[in-house]
Formats: C-alpha cells, sequence, structure tokens
C-alpha cells in the first residue's frame, strides 16, 4: 500500500513480524519517508520510520480471513437478503403476511396446524368443494420457499385446471410456475424437461399417458408434489386382485421421488372400503397395505372438513345450512302419464343399451338420458316450454 494511505486509526500488517498494529499518528519527513506512531496488539506505544521501499510490505489488516474493504452498497443488498431469508423465524405466517390472499381460519389451520409441522409430508387434504383447497396448497408451497425448505415443486392437475393453477399461484401468490406443454418439451431437445424447470405444472394424464415423460420424471428429485383431484388415481380390486390404473402408477411413482406429497380431493372415498385404503398406500404403503374390511384409520395422515364446519373469524358459517327434506307433489292425469312414458322409455332403451355393450353402451345411455330431460323440460308445466 502507499505511504499516503497510513492514516491515523487505520489497522495494518506487515510493520511488525507476525503482528497488527493500529495507527496513532504520521509524520511526514520529505516526500519519501512516514514517521508512524502506533500501538501494538499488546497496548504499548512504537515509533518507526517507513520508506517507500517499504510499501510492498504493509497491508491493511485483515480480521480473520475478510477485509472490511468491500463495497458498502453491496454489503447492504447481502444483509437484506440475508434478512429476508430468516424472517421466517420471525413470522410464522409469513405466506399470509406476503400474499394476496384473506385465509379463513380453516385454511390457516390446515396449512399452520397439518401441512406444516409434518416432514416429510405425507398427507391427505379431503376438504369439501368451496373449501379453498388451492390457496390452502399455494400458501403451504409459498411459505416452505420463502423458507428455503423447498427449492424444486411440481404441481400435477387434471388437464383443465393447469391453467388455473398458473394464474392463481402466480396473481395471488407471486409464484411464477412453467406450464409443461408440448413446446416446452421440443425447447429442451436431448434435455431432461424436469430438471430445466423447478417450479412446474404438468397434466396429470399427459403424466401418466407418456412412457418417455414419466422415464424422464423418474430420473428426478423433488422437494414438494401436490396432486389436485387426486382421487383419480384411484386403483381397484377386481375378483381378488389389485387392478392400478396408469394414474394409479403415476402416484407410486411421484411418492417415490419427493421428499414433500400432497393429495388433494373433495371426494377421497368411492363408497368401497377396500378401494379407498388402496388409494391411501399412495401416502404410507405399510399402513394400509392389504385388502382390509375395517375402516381405516386415517389420522395424522388425512383432513376432511364438510361445508357445515367452516365458519368465518366472526363465527358465522361459510355456506348456508342444507336442508333437506321430502316435498309431496301431487301429479296431474298428464303429468303422470309423462311419467310412465319417460319412465318406461327409460327402462326399455337402458336395457337395449345393456345389450349392446362395449364403449357403445355409456354413448347410447348418455344420448338417452340427454334426450330424456330435454323432452321432459319441454313438456313439463314450467320447464324450457313454459319458461
Amino acid at each position: 500500500m502507499l505511504l499516503e494511505e497510513l492514516k491515523p486509526g487505520l489497522r495494518i500488517d506487515g510493520l511488525m513480524p507476525a503482528e497488527v498494529v493500529t495507527v496513532i499518528a504520521a509524520q511526514w519527513h520529505g516526500a519519501n519517508a512516514l514517521e508512524l506512531t502506533y500501538k501494538t496488539a499488546a497496548g504499548g506505544l512504537d515509533q518507526r520510520v517507513v520508506f517507500r521501499k517499504d510499501e510492498d510490505k504493509l497491508s491493511v489488516a485483515r480480521s480473520g480471513s475478510r477485509a472490511f474493504d468491500a463495497n458498502a452498497s453491496d454489503f447492504k443488498l447481502v444483509a437484506e437478503a440475508q434478512r429476508i431469508s430468516l424472517a421466517g423465524l420471525f413470522d410464522p405466517m409469513l405466506a399470509v403476511a406476503t400474499s394476496d390472499v384473506q385465509p379463513l381460519p380453516h385454511q390457516i389451520r390446515a396449512v399452520y396446524g397439518e401441512l406444516m409441522p409434518r416432514t416429510p409430508l405425507r398427507f391427505l387434504l379431503a376438504d369439501d368443494p368451496g373449501a379453498g383447497k388451492t390457496i390452502m396448497a399455494g400458501l403451504y408451497v409459498k411459505e416452505l420457499l420463502l423458507r428455503d425448505d423447498v427449492k424444486r415443486c411440481l404441481i400435477v392437475a387434471p388437464g383443465g385446471l393447469v391453467d388455473q393453477w398458473q394464474d392463481e399461484l402466480f396473481f395471488k401468490f407471486g409464484l411464477r410456475f412453467d406450464l409443461l406443454t408440448n413446446q416446452l418439451i421440443d425447447s429442451q431437445f436431448n434435455l431432461n424437461v424436469f430438471e430445466t424447470y423447478p417450479l412446474l405444472i404438468a397434466r396429470m394424464d399427459q403424466l401418466s399417458r407418456n412412457e418417455h415423460l414419466k422415464a424422464q420424471l423418474q430420473e428426478t428429485e423433488w422437494d414438494l408434489i401436490v396432486v389436485d383431484e387426486a382421487h383419480r388415481m384411484g386403483g381397484h380390486y377386481f375378483g381378488g386382485k389389485v387392478e392400478k390404473t396408469k394414474r394409479f402408477q403415476l402416484g407410486e411413482m411421484l411418492g417415490e421421488i419427493t421428499r414433500h406429497l400432497l393429495l388433494m380431493t373433495a371426494t377421497p372415498h368411492s363408497g368401497k372400503e377396500e378401494d379407498f385404503q388402496l388409494f391411501l398406500t399412495l401416502l404410507d404403503r405399510d399402513r394400509f397395505e392389504g385388502r382390509q374390511k375395517r375402516s381405516a384409520d386415517v389420522s395424522g395422515i388425512m383432513r376432511r372438513m364438510i361445508k357445515e364446519d367452516l365458519l368465518t373469524f366472526e363465527g358465522r358459517k361459510l355456506f348456508p345450512e342444507r336442508i333437506a327434506e321430502t316435498v309431496p307433489y301431487e301429479l296431474t292425469a298428464l303429468e303422470y302419464d309423462l311419467y310412465e312414458d319417460v319412465t318406461h322409455y327409460v327402462r326399455e332403451g337402458m336395457n337395449r343399451a345393456d345389450r349392446i355393450g362395449g364403449k357403445r353402451k355409456n354413448t347410447v345411455g348418455f344420448a338417452l338420458t340427454t334426450w330424456c330431460s330435454i323432452e321432459v323440460g319441454l313438456c313439463w308445466p314450467g320447464g324450457l316450454a313454459g319458461g
């Protein structure tokens, strides 16, 4: 360093062997000699004259292994980034404060009471329709991203919902996820598209039916995978044998390549207990393996809240109360004749459709049902014609 740089208060190295000293005063003797008064590490005072030839030996002392000569603006930027990365330690609901949502009580309990405490997560969120499961998933994803617990996240949803997922995550949570489209796949020629894009949304059937994509996906590892409408991945027992659909096989694979797995559906149970337990093996194979007739114990692995239990912060019911009752209605003679004719038409037509068999059976049955609905609407008083 130059002699001109030696100022009072500066800690310098190289003036004394293996010791850092602090400059107390500096007095020039001509243009090439400088008399330094300095304090040693032990607290003693001393003086010494240094010359131009000594400049190469002198340097600003470092604190440990780092010098305090960095750009102040850069240091402030790094310090702010570090502060933000640690914000989750001081705000337990950081995702709520940084998102454009106003979560309801049951949504907060789901994210911070059920999902966040479980690491690794294997969970089925099965609240009724309208409970806002997408909001809960978005809060959970963002919370883990802010805490640096998740860097790679995959959303798997039915084809008709992927655009909605992308919009919700961006506009409500500020999360930019890419859609797995054919154009995106083609742009990654000779590369694994799942490795290139760490935040991705994919169509369920696109993954389950494309063996090449499945092979690429199986080679990757994820921190979090969220599956919407997960009941579509259900398997079935048929004649004592398990029938695994392609979607079910996809669900099994997803559980193997991720640390956190969140399944979401409003209809987890199809009415067959054995099929429901088979579905739960996607979350915990050891716990639900085998064909069992008794009801499954889903404690710690599933949450289901019905609409009647959903409340606002003020304690009001979120949805109007549902009242189911039978209302008697007396048909006129013409209405009764129409009812009998339609019933006979459907019964005879459905029997014929059953005899057809195959995929055509479903097509014919659907056509019969649609036609009956139109006929009743046109003929019934107050129906389509009356409206």
